[in-house]
């Protein structure tokens, strides 16, 4: 039983939301702002974060931020129809994924379920071979999935979910182009709708941070109207 938590100052929300998502078998946990949850989460994190961004005592970018600062934990957004840069600067911090207010709660579900597939599907073992070869290695680029490791030039890099996905879709096959549409299908189910804006704000904060590790990155190239292709070391 994945592990939920649901952060909104909104109680009808919470207490929607935690039902249909209980019924849909998941363990909720709820929390009317962000620095309530962020003590909870100092003491168990969940499997996923269902967030509000604009609540009172912490909002829902600062407490993606304090998140990331030592948590990979998969972060989905709740925002208003008209929060287009709140969504913009959200990814570019790290989250995974938004839904506009108001929204589907069966929309909601299928956003969950998709993130926790991909979450399963990195740390699956799926060709059932040894470990140490799980670990893919592009020039100074190495990648474990097992462990959800990444590192560039020997120095660890953390990634979300859909960051790590991405990049190794990218890294897998060096020197040739991916699509939009193609990374699309990488990092999200086809009933999962996204615009291109939403791959492009990941690959930015991917790129930020490579180049935390080391400013020279530039592994990752834009072939703008085509989209992205990995350039090996």
């Amino acid at each position: 039983m994945s592990r939920i938590a649901l952060v909104d100052d909104d109680r009808n929300i919470l207490t929607s939301v935690s039902m249909t998502l209980e019924a849909e078998g998941f363990d909720v946990k709820t929390y009317n702002d962000g620095q309530s949850a962020l003590d909870a989460f100092s003491r168990e994190l969940p499997d996923l974060c269902v967030s509000d961004i604009k609540m009172p005592r912490m909002d829902g970018m600062d407490l993606l931020q304090r998140l990331r600062q030592k948590s990979s934990v998969p972060v989905i957004f709740l925002t208003s129809k008209d929060d287009e840069i709140d969504e913009v600067l959200g990814l570019r911090m790290g989250a995974d994924d938004y839904v506009r207010k108001p929204f589907s709660q069966r929309l909601l579900v299928e956003r969950i379920r998709a993130i926790l597939r991909r979450q399963e599907a990195i740390a699956s073992d799926e060709t059932e071979a040894p470990e140490e070869t799980q670990v893919m290695q592009r020039g100074e680029l190495s990648m474990d999935p097992l462990r959800h490791a990444v590192k560039w030039k020997g120095r660890d890099v953390t990634l979300t979910v859909t960051e790590f996905l991405l990049l190794q879709a990218l890294a897998q096959r060096p020197g040739f182009v991916k699509s939009r549409d193609q990374l699309m299908d990488v990092a999200y189910d086809d009933q999962v709708y996204v615009d291109d804006r939403t791959i492009d704000s990941h690959i930015k904060r991917l790129r930020k941070k490579m180049r935390s590790a080391d400013p020279e990155f530039s592994a990752i190239e834009t072939l703008y109207g085509i989209g992205y292709r990995y350039n090996e070391e």
